[in-house]
């Protein structure tokens, strides 16, 4: 098996395999124990089926409509019909990263055994994924509960032949071209697929885990960040020190302070505060930076924990058991989820607050101890990154707007059947807007911070910090000197920080930091 292949068994997936197969080009392979166990749940279904008791999803309508018994001949219908009727989106498309990870998550359930499908319906999708293939699903649509059924039934109606999808090329195209096209035959569908196809919590966890990759990178590079403003403003690094963190045993807390002493060691700028007399002790915004990310960090530990369990589970209803019982249930509720999809806006917005003050204690002259008014070339005639910081406080503001929590309403839906839901599709889709904003945050401290030390002058950084410098601008973002158009710049310090360059930069000489 090589690097690229992810193998999906009936004990559910990992987060790394999600984020191969969402963001990477990771083919998917079926193995034979999940074959095995698809087709032994599926006889228990058409033993079911043949009976004239009825059992719902399989014999039934669906939700408020279950009370009507449905004869054999009507079936396959009504399965074709419940994808049809709930591929009911609106608005903009979703991204091509969040379909396939919805995708995926729905097979690793499929794969599971205990949803009552057939192994050709696992098979196609698998064949979907590996093909390129990405069904359009749109903004709106999912309540999350039961699951998310409109994003959902728009990836079921393509293994249907119908419907749009975008192909490896990008192109938009009629789903059954594309299917032809790759020698992928439609899926009639039989008794339970359909509704086995659409219910499960898997956008908002997939979003969940691509948030909790893309956030834990943001943690390591709000550390330095912050490393960098104490060492442009000349603060104390004595409040990093292990045995203060160690008195107040939050494990976040300690992670954060050991890579910021990690990243200002050798500094020949911190402590010197000390040698004008009324500072005695650096800003909330310096000295509690441990405090503040590590608290998110230990948010997003208790964010992969339900990730996980998520991941391990098999989401459906009804259920087929392994006594071959098929039971109705509410797991496909989303409430685990979209509570944690909340509870990160909330960090995400606190650590982007901030970011945010110690940029503009860089930016003021009354309170940088001896930097140019908005580290301007030319105070006065130049404006330096007075708007800059304006941006940075938008995103802010945004960032604080996106953290009131999604999970807190319910809209009851289905003539009143589904009369509380978790509205966890919504926190997962503000989550990832909400880390975006945090990137470009942070893009601008590390903007403004390494422009100041270099305005710093007869005092040495540290190593780490001389080599962010140089990687920075080795990227072409530029240094200090007179106003220029400053989009670029703040937009190349984007994806610096997105795509990992900062931390990268930073662990050239401190080795790994958490």
């Amino acid at each position: 098996m090589d690097m690229h292949t992810v193998v999906l068994g009936t004990s559910g997936t990992t987060a790394q395999d999600v984020i191969a197969v969402a963001r990477g080009a990771a083919r998917i392979e079926l193995s034979q124990e999940a074959l095995a166990a698809v087709a032994a749940s599926r006889a228990f279904i058409d033993d079911l089926a043949a009976k004239p008791d009825p059992v719902y999803g399989v014999s039934t309508g669906f939700g408020a409509l279950a009370v009507r018994h449905i004869s054999p001949e009507l079936r396959a219908q009504l399965q074709r019909n419940i994808v049809r009727s709930h591929a009911a989106g609106m608005g903009p498309r979703v991204e091509r990263e969040v379909v396939r990870a919805l995708m995926f998550l729905r097979l690793k359930t499929l794969a599971s055994g205990r949803t009552g499908v057939r192994p050709l319906v696992v098979e196609t999708m698998a064949a979907l994924l590996n093909a390129g293939i990405t069904p359009v699903v749109h903004e709106y649509g999912s309540l999350g509960c039961s699951g998310d059924l409109a994003p959902l039934s728009h990836c079921a109606l393509t293994l249907l032949g119908e419907g749009d999808a975008e192909g490896p090329d990008g192109v938009v195209r009629p789903a059954g071209e594309l299917l032809a096209a790759h020698g992928i035959a439609p899926v009639e569908l039989r008794e339970k697929e359909g509704l086995a196809l659409l219910n499960g919590t898997d956008g908002m966890l997939g979003m969940l885990v691509m948030a909790c990759a893309d956030l834990a990178r943001l943690f390591t590079s709000a550390d330095i960040t912050a490393a960098l403003s104490l060492e442009a403003l000349l603060g104390t690094d004595s409040v990093l020190a292990p045995e203060l963190h160690a008195i107040r045993p939050h494990p976040g807390q300690a992670t954060a302070a050991a890579n910021m002493l990690k990243v200002l060691a050798g500094s020949g700028f911190t402590g010197h505060h000390q040698d004008d007399a009324p500072r005695v002790q650096d800003a909330y915004s310096i000295r509690c930076a441990p405090q503040v990310a590590g608290a998110g960090r230990d948010t997003l530990d208790h964010a992969r924990l339900v990730a996980d369990r998520e991941l391990a589970a098999a989401v459906d209803n009804p259920v087929v058991l392994p006594d071959g019982r098929v039971e109705s249930n509410g797991n496909f509720h989303g409430a685990p989820v979209a509570y944690v999809l909340d509870f990160l806006a909330v960090a995400a917005a606190d650590l982007g607050s901030i970011a945010e003050r110690r940029t503009d204690r860089l930016l003021d002259k009354n309170r940088s101890h001896g930097l140019p008014a908005f580290l301007a070339g030319d105070p006065g005639v130049d404006s330096g990154l007075m708007i800059a910081q304006y941006t940075q406080a938008a995103l802010v503001s945004e960032l604080k707007r996106l953290a009131a929590p999604a999970s807190v309403d319910s809209i009851p839906s289905s003539a009143m059947q589904e009369d509380h839901v978790s509205m966890g599709w919504s926190a997962a889709r503000k989550l990832r807007t909400a880390v975006d904003n945090l990137t470009r945050v942070l893009a601008v401290e590390l903007y403004a911070a390494t422009r100041a030390v270099e305005l710093r002058d007869g005092l040495t950084p540290a190593p780490a910090t001389r080599a962010v410098l140089a990687a920075v601008r080795a990227a072409g973002i530029g240094g200090p000197g007179a106003d220029r158009f400053l989009a670029p710049d703040l937009e190349a310090a984007y994806a610096f920080v997105r795509d990992g360059k900062l931390v990268e930069a930073a662990e050239s000489v401190t080795g790994h930091l958490a």
